[in-house]
């Protein structure tokens, strides 16, 4: 049996505290030390409590030389810290985004191939099996396709403070819209060539503007658009809209709403548990007989069974492993990253600009 890997587990919020768990539960890794900032002045989840504590990264790398590094820190420091742990010969996994500008993200990337390190990027609804789903069905449907994707969540109690601090670091289409802007990606398949943001600042307390709306087209005539805002003031109504629409009809994942009301502290929008929930797929078909009238009935398919947020987290770092231990090609992977950053940038400069952003 392979020696396990080595891990140093950089940031424990909840992502990081998550990823953490993965490891300290599985047999292929072996947690060497845990580091933040702050990390000997907070309190450390039960099942991790007793691994080494750093609050300097550089140290921490330099005492532990770990094969494998996890960042799971703010959006700003993404890159520096992937390319630092490369550079001492770790492979990592990060948290999405790739880094806050395309010159980082590419940066990362090369880094990558010239250390021929493993960088795997933590785009959650890749291992999502029903979101795995709703992009095969969404092929289906024919071209060009219809994109409507949004998450609007309400910020309170912890997720108020989440929610500032991310804002600080990067307004929510971007840091957010990597996941669905790469599901667009991966359904089209195509080019994008033309993006155009709005954004709006609700949220005094913030640095930069909370709500934003991007609109995506691709060279085969798809469009998409993402809508994400976080704040206290944000409204729960249609917070969850999952739809594709193609000439053959529609694939729609249908929330459970009476299964998001069980949350004490946290309002339903705000609760990461259920940010990939998916419940059913809807999928409609669009023929219609002689009289006018559909041939079939929509089909309904039940995701009850779906893994939860920690399961999602664990399928990641299975793949992270596998990734490592049978030197797995993730070019396509870490292409997309690059691609889905270098989209909600433009938007971001489209909203700064006021104008459509042509992509090269």
């Amino acid at each position: 049996m392979s020696d396990p890997i080595r891990i140093l587990v950089v940031g424990l919020g909840n992502m990081g505290a998550s990823h953490a768990s993965a490891y300290h539960r599985m047999d292929g890794f072996e947690i060497v030390g845990l580091c933040s900032r702050t990390i000997k002045s907070r309190e450390i989840p039960e099942d991790l409590s007793g691994y080494p504590l750093f609050e300097d990264y550089e140290a921490a790398l330099a005492e532990l030389k770990p094969d494998a590094v996890s960042i799971n820190t703010w959006p700003n420091t993404h890159a520096d810290y992937a390319i630092k742990a490369m550079d001492a010969g770790a492979h990592v996994f990060m948290e999405k985004p790739i880094g806050t500008s395309n010159q980082e993200a590419e940066a990362v990337v090369a880094k990558a191939r010239e250390k021929n390190r493993k960088l795997v990027l933590g785009y959650i609804l890749r291992v999502h099996p029903s979101w795995i789903k709703f992009v095969e069905l969404g092929k289906t449907l024919g071209k060009p396709l219809v994109m409507r994707l949004n998450l609007n969540q309400q910020s309170s109690g912890d997720a108020w403070m989440w929610h500032k601090n991310l804002i600080d670091s990067l307004i929510p289409i971007v840091d957010c819209g990597v996941h669905y802007v790469d599901v667009m990606c991966q359904l089209t398949e195509a080019r994008p060539v033309r993006v155009h943001g709005i954004g709006a600042a609700l949220w005094a307390e913030a640095d930069k503007q909370n709500y934003g709306h991007l609109h995506v087209t691709f060279d085969d005539g798809s469009v998409g658009w993402y809508e994400a805002g976080w704040g206290p003031m944000m409204s729960e109504t249609a917070f969850f809209v999952k739809d594709i629409v193609g000439p053959k009809g529609s694939v729609s994942l249908v929330p459970n709403d009476e299964a998001r009301h069980d949350a004490e502290e946290l309002s339903d929008s705000a609760d990461i548990d259920k940010h990939t929930k998916t419940d059913a797929i809807r999928y409609h078909h669009a023929e219609v007989g002689p009289d006018k009238n559909f041939v079939k009935p929509d089909d309904l398919m039940s995701m009850e069974d779906e893994p939860d947020h920690q399961d999602l987290c664990d399928r990641e770092q299975a793949f992270f492993l596998r990734a490592i231990r049978e030197d797995l090609d993730l070019d396509e992977s870490m292409d997309a990253a690059v691609n889905s950053l270098r989209i909600v940038l433009a938007a971001e400069q489209s909203i700064q600009e006021e104008r459509a952003i042509e992509l090269e």
